[in-house]
Formats: structure tokens, C-alpha cells, sequence
């Protein structure tokens, strides 16, 4: 149920900030597109910040918030996975490094994410943009980070394919949030404004999109009756090897005593009435430790004569 729980994060951090966009976008539209007193001249696309400094500023601060910090908890609950070895276990100092600096980066986005959302571009311009490129810088560097340690660990686990998807979709976040956040700040500085306001709501909504891939790092994790990744299946079986024999199980197997004497086979008497093949302390006839004693005829008993006592070999 707790691994469960793991899985879901991802899923509800990117609902809330969809919701949250689509809201926006609708609030906006049945408005009539009105003209925001943040928006310049010839403007006619509203920015997301220019809709989320007016009535639906305690939205966009409340969902933000929620957005960032459902998603930076799968970031920790990721390593805590990986730690435990419901996920593939890292393979080095350097992997556990690249993942560290990838939350310490991601919470650094969320906060950019919620000061920019208080500080509203209305009254608090230059500090709102400044918050806007922390959000951007932090996250993108969280992604690079956590992609070099998805990098390494694809190198020692080849086998798991998962890995893989999971490098080449962040990776192609980070290319494209890049090339995006560079026409954006383009077109901004040469003011035009609608252009950019188009490719700041396309940030956005490929940002959702990174958010639920990590659904897909969770996966493993969710494998099987008791929720046992296939690696730690793997691992249990290889450290299973066979089980140590007890005295017990050797006293089952075995069939050679059963107070002092055989069990299995029986002596046998040749014409004569002597013992042909018989045992007595473990040898065959003709071998020491036979211990057979003659009869009144001259003869060899059927049985062996005991020097002493026999102790009971029932186990």
C-alpha cells in the first residue's frame, strides 16, 4: 500500500498542475480575453502570470504549491526506493551524489515556483521575473542531474529497460525545455509579446509532462504479490543458494543402520550355510571388523559377535 502510495505522487502532481492551466486558460477565455493591466500594448495572448495576478491569485499560489511539493516528495521517495532496493540499488558514491543534487535543485524550483506566484508581476515585477528564472534554472538542472545518474545506472543494468526509457525522456525534457526558454526569452526582448506568451504556456505543459514520467521510475517498484521489484526478486535468489544438511535430514536419508544392523539388504547363506555377504561395522565380508565367530559345526553364525554393547543408533 506505501509503495502504492509512491506511485500515485507523480500522477497527482501533474493533475493538479494541469488542472490548474486549464483553469486558467477557460477562466480567461470566458472572460472575453480581457485586456489585464500587466499586458502591453498589442498584447492579445495573456502570460500565465498575467491571469494569476488577478482573481484567481489565491488558485495559482494554493495549486503551485501543491504541484511543487507532491513533486519534489517523489524525488525523495525515489532515492528512498533506490536506498531500499525496491528499485535498481545505486552502484556508486557518484549515482547517490547526482541524485542528492538532484533534490536539493528541484527544491530550489518549487521555492522560485511559490515566490513567484506571491510575488505577482503586477506589484512586485522585477522580483516575479527573477523567481520565474529560479523556477526554470532549478528544475532543469534537477532534471540533468537525475538523467547523469540514470546515465550510470542503464550502464550497470542493462538488462533493465526501463532505465533507458526513463533517461531518454528526461533527456528530451531538458533539450526542449531549453530550446523553449531560449525562443522565449528571444521574443521577449524583442517584445513580441504574443509569440511569448505562447511558448511560456508550451513551457508549461511540457513541465507537466516531465512531472508524470516519473510514474514510470515507480514501476519496478510494484512488481509482484508483495510489491517486490524484480531486482530484489533477483538478489533474494541469487543469495538463496542450497540449504545447509542437518542431522535430521541425514538420519532421514540414510539407510545403512538401524541398531547396529543393515536395513536394506539381508546376509546371504551358500550351500554350506556360511555367510557369503554379510555386513557388521560397515564392511563387506572379507574385510576387517566382520567380528564372525564359529558354531558348534565350525561354521560362522549368521550374525556378528558383538565385543561390546551396541548403543542405539536411532536418531
Amino acid at each position: 500500500m506505501l509503495v502504492a502510495s509512491f506511485w500515485a505522487v507523480p500522477i497527482f502532481s501533474s493533475i493538479v498542475w494541469m488542472a490548474m492551466l486549464i483553469a486558467m486558460l477557460v477562466y480567461w477565455s470566458t472572460k472575453g480575453h480581457p485586456q489585464y493591466p500587466t499586458m502591453d500594448a498589442g498584447q492579445h495572448i495573456a502570460y500565465i502570470s498575467d491571469i494569476g495576478a488577478q482573481n484567481l491569485k489565491p488558485m495559482f499560489i494554493a495549486m503551485s504549491a501543491v504541484t511543487v511539493v507532491t513533486f519534489d516528495l517523489a524525488f525523495i521517495f525515489e532515492r528512498y526506493l533506490r536506498h531500499a532496493g525496491r528499485l535498481a540499488p545505486n552502484t556508486s558514491v557518484w549515482q547517490k551524489v547526482y541524485s542528492i543534487l538532484s533534490i536539493i535543485a528541484a527544491i530550489i524550483g518549487a521555492v522560485g515556483l511559490i515566490l513567484l506566484t506571491i510575488y505577482d508581476n503586477y506589484h512586485y515585477n522585477r522580483m516575479h521575473n527573477i523567481c520565474l528564472g529560479v523556477f526554470i534554472i532549478g528544475y532543469i538542472v534537477s532534471a540533468i542531474f537525475i538523467c547523469w545518474e540514470y546515465q550510470r545506472l542503464g550502464i550497470h543494468y542493462r538488462q533493465h529497460s526501463i532505465l533507458r526509457i526513463s533517461f531518454w525522456v528526461k533527456l528530451a525534457f531538458i533539450l526542449a525545455e531549453i530550446v523553449l526558454c531560449i525562443v522565449f526569452v528571444v521574443t521577449q526582448k524583442y517584445d513580441l509579446w504574443n509569440v511569448a506568451a505562447v511558448f511560456e504556456w508550451i513551457i508549461a505543459f511540457v513541465y507537466t509532462w516531465y512531472v508524470l514520467s516519473f510514474f514510470i521510475d515507480f514501476l519496478p517498484a510494484v512488481r509482484g504479490k508483495h510489491h517486490q521489484s524484480y531486482q530484489t526478486e533477483m538478489q533474494m535468489a541469487e543469495e538463496a543458494g542450497p540449504q545447509p544438511r542437518t542431522a535430521s535430514d541425514g538420519a532421514a536419508e540414510s539407510q545403512q543402520y538401524f541398531r547396529g544392523q543393515p536395513t536394506n539388504d539381508a546376509p546371504h547363506i551358500n550351500g554350506n550355510g556360511r555367510i557369503t555377504d554379510a555386513y557388521a561395522n560397515g564392511y563387506s565380508n572379507g574385510e576387517p571388523g566382520q567380528n564372525f565367530y564359529p558354531n558348534a559345526n565350525g561354521f560362522n553364525n549368521q550374525y556378528p559377535k558383538p565385543e561390546a554393547p551396541l548403543s542405539s543408533r536411532n536418531f
